[in-house]
């Protein structure tokens, strides 16, 4: 076996050399000794399968299928998410056990199985799982890594030969073992790390509330001045955006962790016992707590993936909502002189290397990358999902990639958004009031008692001249100065806009 990057190296040495300045048994002796450098401390192990025979690293703990598919498919250097390979494990893990259940399988070798396919979802064995994500689309090649590894690991355990397809993969086919993956990742990650990182956020957000009520600021619409809020009413949106996104993945989690197991190659469940799917997903809800049902439809199942196509969209909703949240902390603490200057997010590095003193908002800045990236998720998942050709879709493993990774930076943002920006920034007051005397938008308080008209004109007037409202209108309107304070007063003006 020849890796990939020599291949790429000789290709690389032949480019520049050409046939006039290097002869052909040259060229020969060339390759050959790079091939023998490369391999001289490399040891192989000799696997067969129904191609037959493939050179396979000697440690590695799969076999000839794997190895196909690390030399077929040298395309990205990612390989299966680790939230993917768990569920791979407790896949395999709750299949030995049904198949035990159901009569096929022999007790101690059911037992073994399971023993070792919950070490690849403890993560154990992560290492042995060097497929990319771009092959073939039905995943099969991460399937039959898993078979492989589990079936080797079986194998040494229970002294006697385990075999990845008639024992690891019994009663399963790769076209409902990979979808039935991304369900499971997908509703593990979503239920153990993005839905409590989102109730932190709302949570920390929630807790700032009360003190932000008292500080009056001016509203802001077209990125221009507006009618006064509190900056209490103004996070209490974050709030609420947070609160339904988590409403929107709790939603959409009731259809991905339905399982289309049991379906095998094209919906019709042959080759497997009426009653695996069911017992498998039993078997899996007992061993993560998380209720999952089997499929109504096992057609439906493996011919299209609109569970992940619609839970992907939640995630890009969120992503939305991170990122409008982000740009509202950046655009509050710009300056400090020549912005807004509203609030001062906590200082956590240096922000320039060549302007000394420069401090940038990076935790936003980092959530907006987040939030970006998930967005194309969002796209690469969509198309993806159009690709359901006939009984199959063959994009499975990229939306298992990008899913995955979509709620894994989300959850783990969340909570720095929530620990580095939401929780530390400070207030200044100072800078709101001062804004807040010369907003000349404060005039629509009036509309009620002089008219839209003369109101535009204060406005305007009071604009032009750099003058507080209150002093042009009171040259323009018979209003008394008590009349003038009680109408424009800003804390007044902030009065409603929450439901109780």
């Amino acid at each position: 076996m020849v890796d990939y990057c020599i291949f790429r190296k000789i290709d690389s040495i032949l480019f520049f050399t050409h046939d006039y300045e290097v002869s052909k048994l040259n060229y020969v002796r060339l390759i050959l000794r790079i091939i023998l450098s490369a391999m001289k401390d490399k040891k192989f192990r000799i696997e067969k399968d129904s191609m037959g025979e493939m050179q396979v690293p000697a440690n590695a703990l799969y076999a000839a299928q794997t190895q196909r598919a690390v030399e077929n498919f040298p395309v990205s250097g990612l390989t299966m998410p680790r939230a993917v390979i768990r569920a791979l494990g407790l896949i395999k893990a709750s299949a030995a056990i049904a198949n035990q259940e159901l009569g096929l399988l022999e007790s101690d070798m059911a037992e073994a199985i399971k023993a070792v396919a919950n070490e690849v979802a403890d993560g154990n064995h992560d290492e042995h799982f060097p497929v990319d994500i771009f092959q073939t689309g039905s995943g099969t090649s991460s399937n039959m890594n898993a078979n492989e590894v589990i079936a080797n690991l079986a194998s040494q355990r229970l002294g006697r030969k385990v075999h990845p397809n008639d024992h690891i993969n019994m009663g399963q086919s790769s076209n409902d073992v990979i979808p039935t993956a991304i369900h499971v990742g997908g509703s593990l990650l979503a239920s153990e790390s993005l839905l409590p990182a989102l109730e932190y956020l709302a949570d920390t957000i929630h807790a700032r509330l009360s003190e932000m009520n008292s500080f009056v600021k001016t509203g802001r619409t077209h990125l221009m001045d507006a009618m006064p809020v509190t900056l209490g009413q103004e996070m209490s949106g974050w709030e609420t955006q947070i609160k339904q996104g988590h409403q929107r993945i709790t939603s959409a989690l009731e259809r991905l962790s339905a399982l289309p197991i049991g379906g095998t190659a094209v919906g019709t469940g042959i080759n497997a016992d009426p009653e695996f799917g069911k017992k498998v997903t039993a078997n899996l809800s007992a061993a993560t707590g998380i209720k999952f049902t089997t499929k109504e439809n096992y057609f439906e199942g493996l011919s299209t993936q609109d569970a992940a196509v619609e839970m992907s969209g939640q995630l890009k909703t969120v992503a939305v909502s991170l990122m409008k949240i982000a740009n509202d902390l950046r655009w509050m603490n710009s300056g400090p002189l020549a912005g807004l200057g509203e609030i001062a997010l906590p200082s956590l590095q240096p922000g320039s290397s060549i302007m000394p003193g420069k401090v940038n908002p990076v935790i936003p800045e980092a959530v907006c990358m987040v939030s970006a990236q998930v967005i194309g998720n969002d796209v690469t998942i969509t198309v993806a999902g159009q690709s359901g050709n006939f009984q199959l879709n063959v994009m499975l493993p990229v939306i298992a990639y990008n899913l995955a990774q979509s709620m894994e930076i989300l959850a783990n943002v969340s909570r720095l958004l929530a620990d580095t920006a939401i929780a530390g920034f400070t207030v200044n007051q100072d800078q709101m009031n001062k804004a807040l005397e010369q907003n000349p938008i404060l005039v629509t308080a009036l509309n009620s008692v002089i008219g839209y008209e003369k109101g535009a004109a204060i406005a305007k007037k009071a604009y032009a001249e750099s003058r507080s409202v209150k002093e042009v209108a009171k040259e323009m309107t018979d209003l008394s100065d008590e009349e003038l304070d009680r109408l424009l007063d800003p804390a007044e003006l902030t009065k409603g806009g929450i439901k109780k």
